[in-house]
């Protein structure tokens, strides 16, 4: 029963994820600029997790002066993120975006190889190629269809790969006893901190704030900074490590399909052969080491 409730929230969460670009997209229609869209979404964000917070009266025991930095550093990945995925969005298709920042899955096998020693197994290298192979087939490269976008798109894209995998790989080392709200919240901080830094330029055009640059940053906020951690803070502890992995690749279908039926984004059937196979190379990683560790021990 707790396996069942653990993989509905997990689902809920990596599903929240998908929707993200609806909004990121609609701000970019209004006229808003990645700054604005980033500040307001992390100012809801840091007000709305901090509330939650509070009024669970969520405990702050684990907390001290070395270990909050550290989570606000972390957090600061999530504000990278945020500023490279949406910025990704402007220039490309939400499909494409959205492809380029889930090449996380290889680049946190890599982060862990460098700095935890931890080696790829023969099978983790296999996902790692099908990924890539799946990658290959879901930007449409073979139609041609990326020629002429611009390449600024594609470096935010996969930079956004880059700071996804480092905050996921940062939040599995930095403080992990610490109340997961708690720890979430002040991650949040993080992230409101250094947007507001890197856009301080664009801190007087949000005021007054508008009914639309609301709309947009609350969807935004909601769906991709207060509900997933919440979810997944209930979900991930009651299943696997491993399941939880790949039910969280369920945010790719869920955001692909989202760019197809609200924003109208074509998805050929050979985009769809490349996410299927990025999806089951995922699973291929997480499942493959333990049935052959099951097998092994049966036959031996």
């Amino acid at each position: 029963m707790k396996g069942n409730k653990g993989i509905i929230f997990v689902l809920l969460g990596a599903g929240c994820f998908g929707f993200t670009p609806i909004f990121a997209k609609l701000g970019f229609s209004f006229g808003y600029s990645l700054g604005q869209i980033n500040i307001v979404q992390m100012i809801i964000s840091s007000f709305l997790l901090w509330s939650l917070t509070l009024l669970k009266r969520s405990s702050f025991k684990g907390i001290n002066r070395k270990n909050v930095p550290q989570i606000m550093v972390t957090g600061c990945f999530i504000g990278l993120t945020s500023i490279f995925y949406y910025g990704a969005m402007q220039y490309l298709p939400a499909s494409l975006a959205i492809i380029l920042m889930f090449q996380f899955v290889w680049i946190g096998i890599i982060l862990e190889w460098i700095f935890s020693k931890i080696k790829p197994a023969p099978i983790t290298i296999l996902s790692i190629i099908l990924i890539l192979v799946g990658v290959f087939f879901a930007s449409n490269l073979l139609n041609g269809d990326i020629q002429g976008l611009p390449l600024k798109g594609f470096l935010f894209g996969i930079l956004s790969a880059f700071t996804y995998a480092g905050f996921i790989f940062l939040s599995g080392k930095v403080a992990v006893n610490v109340d997961p709200l708690t720890r979430t919240s002040l991650m949040a901080i993080g992230s409101t901190i250094l947007v507001l830094a890197l856009f301080m330029r664009d801190i007087p055009s949000i005021l007054p704030l508008e009914a639309n640059l609301l709309t947009t940053a609350l969807g935004v906020s909601l769906f991709g900074a207060v509900l997933p951690p919440l979810f997944f803070a209930v979900g991930a502890p009651l299943v696997s490590g491993g399941i939880a992995n790949i039910l969280t690749s369920i945010e790719l279908p869920v955001a692909i399909l989202s760019a197809s039926l609200i924003l109208s984004e074509e998805i050929t059937p050979l985009q769809w052969l490349g996410i299927t196979i990025i999806l089951a190379a995922i699973a291929l990683n997480e499942l493959g080491s333990s049935l052959f560790r099951v097998r092994k021990q049966i036959n031996g």
